[in-house]
């Protein structure tokens, strides 16, 4: 993966990947080309998910009125 990859946002990385996915299901595409396409859609698919799970682990902790994170849970009303 390239520097340029590992420091675009999230919205970016799903702007390229949907790009692809339109490119690849024109049925249009060279197969060489279109491998490549499915590689660098692979790539994105990748950075999009940790990027994803790098969120959810920071939405799991919130600051404390000490300034100090602890685990963060919904309780359910019954």
């Amino acid at each position: 993966m390239t520097d340029k990859q590992e420091t675009i946002s999230f919205e970016e990385a799903m702007k390229q990947l949907e790009e692809i996915v339109e490119k690849l299901e024109t049925g249009e595409v060279p197969l060489e080309k279109a491998i490549q396409y499915y590689q660098e859609g692979m790539k994105l698919s990748k950075l999009c998910s940790e990027k994803l799970g790098n969120v959810e682990t920071q939405m799991q902790q919130i600051m404390n009125e000490h300034g100090e994170l602890e685990p963060f849970s919904v309780q359910e009303e019954d």
